[in-house]
């Protein structure tokens, strides 16, 4: 019972960590989705027109290039703007810094963006998030410095370095220099360190408790030599008077760093040849080295013969006392697991066979049970999904033998506006009957045209396309006749608009209003083609355009929309007069 709990306890906490864990992951994904969108924000606000109140000249004074910035953000997350905003100013000059560093910074304060395009720009940008009190940008920046230091670019990092002064960079080329001088000690640009340069590195040898080789010296021999090359000119001029003396003054400025230990035993013979060296500090490292080599012999003998006295009798203790040992221990734990191991194997198998069989009987119960309920549940959805999928099939049936009727149309290629002048019209027989008596492309952009098409047909549905994609039209059931200006009552008359900009708004159908029904279409044969509604919620003149629209007068205008308004005016075509008409159709029996 006590392991039973212990399992039950594992696995409960089991879960409580797994949830715990996808709470976590959660919190993080949506910690990162608002960094994102901020970020998103802000670049949209650096990058766009709003709100910017700042100016900021940058690259020369003659020619200055201007960047737009918003004050508050500047003065909020860099120290130097703090101070430097303060006056009441609409701008400021920076002609030390030329448009892309100044971009650059900007995209940094702004959203923590900051670009690292090759070496050279590194210490550009470092030297950049000083001035401007930068200091998390100034740490980031001399870290990946740091990380991009290595033997192909130590010495150009620390030439940059000089202005900057910093003393991680320092020690890091440094620590390269000392690595490779074996490799670099000819190198020019080993020669152009400065003298406060070597007297730096001299010290981080020291401080590192590091021996001086001889190519050291020779080295500094050599700079001191090129040194006072350079200095040739200036030295004949200054006539000095003796060969030898700025070398050995130069070497003497060094020499006072040098600690005796610090250089290599090895080497101090070699080292008598620089003539340069003090006699005394010869003679002293000398006397060391003879002494530290006797006093380091008879310390080695002595440890040595220590050791392997001591070695033989641990060796001969340890062995004897693991013998019986291990002996001793493998015997019991021989038995100690051959007992144990059949006794849990038993327990074990008699205890997995129970709980599988109680299990699996549980299982199949619990699964018939579940089973057949979800039949019997589920079965009235079955035959109510299955009684309206063969309803939704006629009706689909339907509308294609419907939507025959348009497939030559160029403008109705949408089942669902099929569908839609369907449902308004509501006559099956006319809608399967129905043809395309007129088009303005096939038949010409005339009203005369269009009224020896359409007069006298009855029931009429007009559609009209405009260039710019409006589709609309109008429906009557007692249709148009030849006459020079007669208006038609039509009760059931109705104006449509299948796509317009107010795309949450239709399709929609639109009914003639009460009282208006005597002027539900004028038939003019002369000037005019389809003509819905007095004062012309929509007509199409001589060459069916351009066309007018004062939506709302005779019919119904879709609710929250005021007659007389430009947006009443607009709704159908886009405007209230000289919309160009892209195609007009006529449908009837």
């Amino acid at each position: 019972m006590d392991n039973n709990n212990n399992n039950n306890n594992q696995i409960q906490n089991a879960n409580q960590n797994e949830n715990q864990n996808e709470n976590e992951n959660e919190m993080k994904n949506l910690e990162k989705k608002v960094t994102k969108n901020l970020i998103k924000n802000y670049s949209n606000l650096l990058n766009g027109n709003s709100f910017k109140d700042f100016s900021i000249f940058v690259e020369n004074k003659s020619n200055p290039f201007e960047i737009k910035v918003h004050k508050s953000i500047l003065s909020s997350r860099s120290p130097f703007f703090n101070e430097s905003l303060r006056q009441e100013s609409l701008s400021i000059s920076l002609n030390q810094f030329n448009k892309k560093e100044m971009e650059s910074i900007l995209k940094y304060i702004y959203y923590g963006n900051i670009s690292f395009e090759n070496q050279e720009n590194l210490i550009q940008l470092l030297e950049i998030s000083i001035y401007f009190k930068l200091n998390l940008l100034k740490e980031i920046i001399q870290k990946k410095i740091l990380n991009s230091i290595n033997y192909s670019n130590f010495f150009q990092f620390l030439f940059q370095n000089r202005n900057l002064n910093s003393n991680e960079i320092e020690i890091k080329c440094f620590e390269l220099i000392n690595q490779n001088f074996s490799q670099i000690q000819n190198n020019e640009n080993l020669f152009n360190l400065t003298k406060e340069e070597i007297i730096k590195f001299i010290q981080f040898k020291q401080q590192k408790k590091e021996i001086f080789q001889f190519d050291f010296f020779q080295f500094l021999n050599n700079w001191i030599e090129k040194r006072n090359k350079r200095l040739k000119g200036k030295k004949e001029k200054e006539k000095e008077k003796e060969k030898g003396i700025e070398k050995k003054r130069l070497f003497h400025s060094f020499f006072s760093l040098f600690d005796k230990d610090s250089i290599s035993k090895q080497d101090f013979d070699k080292l008598k040849q620089f003539d340069f060296f003090p006699k005394p500090f010869l003679v002293d490292i000398q006397n060391k080295v003879i002494q530290d080599n006797q006093k380091e012999i008879e310390n080695k003998e002595k440890e040595n013969q220590e050791i392997e006295e001591k070695w033989k009798k641990e060796v001969e203790d340890k062995n004897k006392e693991i013998e019986e040992k291990w002996k001793k221990e493998v015997e019991d734990k021989n038995k100690e697991i051959e007992e144990k191991w059949k006794k849990e194997v038993e327990d074990k198998n008699k205890e997995i066979e129970e709980k599988w069989k109680k299990e699996v009987e549980d299982k199949n119960k619990e699964i018939e049970e579940k089973w057949k309920k979800e039949i019997e549940d589920m079965k009235p959805i079955f035959d109510k999904y299955r009684d309206q999928y063969q309803k939704d099939l006629e009706y689909e049936k339907k509308m294609k033998e419907f939507g025959k009727v348009f497939a030559d149309s160029e403008i109705i290629q949408d089942i669902e506006y099929v569908k839609k002048l369907q449902e308004w019209i509501n006559d099956n027989v006319f809608f399967s009957k129905m043809k395309k008596g007129f088009s303005a492309k096939r038949d010409g952009f005339s009203c005369q045209n269009w009224h020896k098409a359409v007069d006298g047909k009855g029931k009429t549905l007009v559609i009209i396309k405009t260039k710019q994609n409006f589709i609309f039209g109008g429906f009557t059931q007692v249709g148009f006749k030849y006459s020079n200006g007669e208006w038609i009552n039509d009760s059931n008359a109705f104006i449509f608009s299948l796509r317009n900009d107010k795309g949450d708004r239709i399709p929609a159908k639109f009914t003639i209003k009460q009282g208006k029904e005597d002027y539900a279409i004028l038939s003019h044969f002369n000037d005019y083609g389809p003509y819905f509604g007095d004062g012309c919620d929509f007509e199409l003149v001589t060459n069916l355009q351009p066309g007018y629209s004062n939506f709302g007068n005779s019919y119904n205008l879709p609710n929250g929309i005021t007659f007389g308004t430009n947006e009443a005016k607009s709704y159908l075509a886009g405007s209230y007069d000289k919309w160009v008409v892209d195609e007009v159709e006529s449908y009837f029996i």
